[in-house]
């Protein structure tokens, strides 16, 4: 769903893999839902705060700059200064290789300060340094602009607009396999980045604003009508993926030979909390999509395991259990799963 590492969290429209801290790969599995319209923006440059200029944040943040915006990077003191200094460094197949000035700092200014407000803040951390990245992010120095958070799971959109308000929280899903090699560099490594925009509760031409900058930029991105959907198409995918290749330490071709029959069963469990979210539920063709994946791929979450990281098991385990208890799901595979991975007891 990463973000010096790589890893896949879902796979692109056209049926690639893709993640967000230091450097990662995320990705959502294909859609039957029409390709993006590519607009040729002529707006007005907007101003994009980015929080967690890893591999996500850090090729978006590039991106962005080299179209004509406005970037600022938010950070710790070395990374900042090591971006003001020597901006983002990218090295693309698809968008060549290229540096970014950017701005940076360590919190969000205030509109009314020197480096003035902006239009919108990118969150690109983990599940696992959310709340700490979130202070870098005081709602007063937010005005108008809104929060698109990249992240894995269902819930944060929920926590965010707590914090912030519901009509300044837009959730994206990005697939893309980038990778924050050093502070300021970004290997970019697919032939696609793809976004997913929504939010329910914002007005729809702030999100079509936002999607044509993406676009303008590089990234194939559309809105889509809803939200729930959205956000559960890639969590169906992503976390059986991810529990079942770091519960077991195998890449997925391996799980998916070996544990095909524990694999398929926590597909359909998630498949039907899916469908009782709002999203959707096909648990064959998210079996057939398992099957056309390289053998050697391996999750994010796996990664962090084996780094000795944290994982974001809460955000994706824990957040699959609670859907499925409050719609009544039964998923004793799922239970087991999180249970053993909490517990280290696999």
């Amino acid at each position: 769903m990463p973000y010096g590492r790589t890893g896949c969290d879902h796979a692109p429209r056209s049926g690639y893999l893709s993640g967000a801290d230091r450097g990662e790969v995320r990705s959502a599995m294909p859609t039957d839902t029409p390709a993006p319209v590519h607009v040729h923006a002529q707006q007005a440059p907007l101003t994009f705060a980015v929080l967690g200029p890893g591999g996500v944040g850090g090729l978006l943040a590039a991106l962005l700059s080299r179209a004509g915006h406005r970037v600022i990077c938010l950070a710790g003191d070395d990374t900042a200064r090591t971006l003001r200094e020597g901006g983002i460094r990218v090295r693309s197949g698809l968008f060549g290789e290229f540096t970014a000035t950017v701005d940076a700092t360590a919190g969000l200014p205030e509109a009314s300060g020197p480096l003035g407000g902006v239009d919108a803040v990118l969150v690109a951390v983990k599940h696992t340094t959310l709340d700490a990245a979130l202070t870098r992010v005081p709602a007063q120095a937010l005005g108008d602009a809104l929060v698109v958070p990249f992240l894995n799971g269902v819930e944060h959109p929920a926590a965010l607009r707590a914090r912030y308000g519901a009509e300044r929280v837009a959730p994206a899903v990005i697939r893309v396999e980038s990778t924050r090699t050093a502070p300021g560099v970004i290997e970019h490594a697919s032939p696609f980045v793809e976004i997913d925009l929504a939010g329910d509760p914002v007005p729809r031409e702030r999100l079509d604003a936002l999607s044509a900058a993406f676009t303008a930029a590089g990234p194939a991105t559309r809105v889509l009508p809803d939200e729930a959907a959205a956000l559960w198409a890639k969590m169906s995918f992503l976390a059986p993926f991810a529990l079942l290749t770091t519960l077991h330490g195998l890449p997925l071709g391996e799980v998916r030979t070996r544990h095909r029959d524990e694999l398929t069963a926590l597909v359909e469990e998630t498949a039907a909390v899916s469908l009782a979210c709002g999203g959707p539920s096909d648990p064959t063709q998210a079996m057939a999509r398992y099957d056309t994946f390289p053998p050697a791929t391996r999750s994010s979450m796996q990664r962090d395991a084996e780094a000795g990281r944290p994982l974001e098991l809460d955000a994706v385990g824990g957040a699959l259990l609670r859907a499925a208890e409050r719609h009544g799901v039964d998923v004793p595979v799922a239970t087991r799963v999180v249970r053993e991975l909490a517990t280290g007891t696999a």
